[in-house]
């Protein structure tokens, strides 16, 4: 997985409204989502193949359909990557804290 793929395809909005459109209801054809997307076809055509580039979705040909799925492996990888060691942070704080807490009322 590129990071940066993955980045910059989360860096525009419209591309992040069709993760959240997939997530609602995956297994979607570019005329079921361009329903819901104020743009043109070829836009939300072009925004589906960064979004593929960056592994975010696959597709699958079914029949004369082509149905677009999320992929959460890239998501969950960026978050294992650069979101959870903050939290553990956190997490370990809150943990100290409580027990200075409890030490304290005794």
């Amino acid at each position: 997985m590129d990071d940066d793929d993955v980045f910059k395809a989360l860096a525009d909005p419209s591309r992040r409204m069709l993760l959240d459109r997939l997530c609602e209801k995956n297994g979607q054809t570019l005329g079921q989502l361009c329903e819901s997307m104020d743009m043109k076809r070829q836009s939300v055509t072009q925004h589906l193949g960064r979004l593929e580039q960056a592994n975010l979705i696959s597709t699958v040909r079914r029949g004369r359909e082509k149905l677009h799925f999320i992929n959460p492996v890239p998501l969950y990888e960026v978050y294992e990557r650069w979101i959870r060691k903050f939290e553990e942070g956190r997490l370990s704080l809150l943990h100290d804290l409580k027990q200075q807490l409890e030490r304290n009322k005794k």
